[in-house]
């Protein structure tokens, strides 16, 4: 059975990290992803992070099921290469600051010109226009400036930053979900080819839910309430006797009881303010305090089994080792195997989502640097001669 994506042709000329997840996405149904990286300096992934006995691990993941090849598109000849590339290709992914495709010759209009059919997804930090559409910029400031930095972390403390790249990883399945929706557009409405512009900001604008519309309504400002909702209680981390952390939500009402009469305070459902998920939360101390002490009597896996049989939520607060570990994720595969040329066999998250007929696949994990670029130029009709000369002259 053909892969979903299988015949859809991407070129990845991105890098750190929305762009290049997204082509992996891709990658992983199918869809045949060529890389470009730098012809001396690689792609940053290479450097970024941990690595082992000298392969780097972001890389191996994040350049899975890519074809990868060297070539220098702010050279003359490389945009030529490029050009060449793009008029059989279906989608180009780029996060270049805006204005630099076009300095190098490759404005959108005109390679639309040469494909008319092509999608293009330009990611970037602010987006293609605004005026500060030119400044540099990465997930971390999305994080700072859609809002979520100041309403995640302790009252007390300062706004939080993830740990990670959320803002990028947000913007990966938002790209690939915008690349879809443009060839579906393309393919079943018989409609041309056209530009993405992804601002990485804006997907965490939406993902931080009603935030807008109450201080458009209410003019009412979010602020920091460590691990509590300011729409629902309990919801919080509890520590157990025996020292493991546990979360709990209770966004259903029903849930809300159900935790109540289990930890043995009935009474608190008869209160007024019980009855709605805000209500509740204006009165998170008293049900911390319930569900907290109940919790920290018991060890884990009491608590675990009592809420089960409640059928109320409960989760435990797992470190990587943990997932590994657990018996949900085993069963899923959610951490699968690939299997690189030098390490051997390596875990990391596989793909997104499981279709019932056209699965994805870790085909191969991420290549040596320009490892596919004589393949790929041969293909193009560059033969072996003009090669050695794009070589000698450091387009590739």
């Amino acid at each position: 059975m053909h892969s979903p994506l299988e015949g859809v042709r991407v070129i990845d000329a991105s890098t750190l990290f929305a762009g290049p997840l997204a082509a992996t996405i891709l990658g992983d149904y199918g869809a045949d992803v060529t890389k470009i990286e730098h012809p001396v300096k690689g792609d940053p992934a290479r450097g970024h992070g941990p690595s082992k006995d000298g392969v780097p691990l972001w890389w191996t993941m994040l350049a899975r099921n890519k074809r990868t090849i060297t070539l220098g598109l702010s050279t003359e000849k490389g945009a030529e290469v490029l050009r060449r590339a793009l008029k059989r290709t279906d989608v180009l992914i780029e996060n270049f600051r805006p204005g630099t495709l076009e300095r190098w010759g490759l404005a959108p209009a005109e390679l639309l010109e040469i494909n008319p059919k092509l999608i293009i997804a330009r990611v970037t930090t602010y987006g293609q226009f605004g005026p500060y559409s030119h400044r540099p910029g990465f997930g971390t400031l999305a994080e700072a400036m859609s809002g979520f930095a100041a309403i995640t972390g302790d009252p007390d403390r300062p706004p939080t930053l993830p740990p990670f790249g959320l803002a990028d990883g947000i913007a990966a399945l938002t790209t690939a979900q915008a690349i879809m929706t443009a060839l579906y557009h393309r393919d079943v409405h018989d409609g041309p080819g056209q530009v993405v512009d992804l601002a990485i900001v804006e997907p965490m604008l939406t993902v931080l839910g009603m935030q807008a519309m109450v201080y458009d309504q209410l003019g009412q400002v979010q602020r920091r309430t460590g691990n509590r909702s300011v729409n629902n209680a309990p919801r919080n981390t509890y520590r157990t006797a025996d020292g493991r952390w546990l979360a709990i939500s209770t966004s259903a009402q029903a849930i809300a009881e159900r935790v109540m009469r289990l930890v043995g305070r009935p009474e608190l459902i008869d209160e007024p303010w019980f009855a709605t998920g805000v209500g509740r939360a204006a009165h998170a101390d008293v049900l911390d305090e319930a569900v907290g002490g109940w919790i920290a009597a018991r060890d884990a896996k009491t608590v675990t089994d009592e809420f089960e049989k409640a059928q109320a939520a409960i989760g435990p607060v797992y470190d990587i080792a943990d997932v590994f570990a657990d018996p949900q994720f085993i069963a899923r595969d959610s951490i699968t195997t690939a299997h690189d040329p030098t390490l051997g066999p390596v875990r990391m998250p596989g793909p997104l989502y499981r279709l019932s007929q056209t699965p994805g696949s870790i085909r191969w994990t991420g290549r040596p640097h320009g490892a596919d670029t004589d393949d790929v130029l041969a293909d193009l009709g560059y033969d072996e001669e003009e090669r050695a000369r794009l070589r000698a002259e450091g387009v590739i």
